[in-house]
């Protein structure tokens, strides 16, 4: 039984890990597609376009996203804001979106 658990719970954290890899795939994506909007002004569709590819639903979904068109259209919204995801997951992004919320 001892043996069963340990593997189990090696298991789970094998699939943390693969999940949060390919967290960061979609993360680098974004980021690719912000770049592009910034050179080329096409981002939102370079994203929509992966995202709704074979291989864009089957990256979002190993890293536990549901490929549907509302995800889709919120990855479209992100890169159109034009902030990158390590400033977006920053604290000090946070703070001052919750004082500029707050005013």
């Amino acid at each position: 039984m001892r043996d069963f658990v340990d593997g189990t719970a090696f298991n789970f954290e094998q699939g943390t890990r693969a999940r949060k890899l390919f967290a960061a795939v979609v993360l680098a994506a974004l980021d690719d597609a912000i770049a592009d909007d910034k050179k080329y002004g096409n981002g939102p569709e370079q994203i929509a376009r992966w995202a709704r590819s074979r291989d864009g639903r089957e990256v979002l979904s190993c890293a536990g996203i549901d490929p549907n068109e509302r995800v889709v259209n919120g990855l479209m919204a992100f890169v159109a804001n034009g902030v990158r995801t390590s400033v977006a997951l920053s604290r000090e992004e946070s703070e001052r979106r919750n004082q500029a919320e707050a005013a």
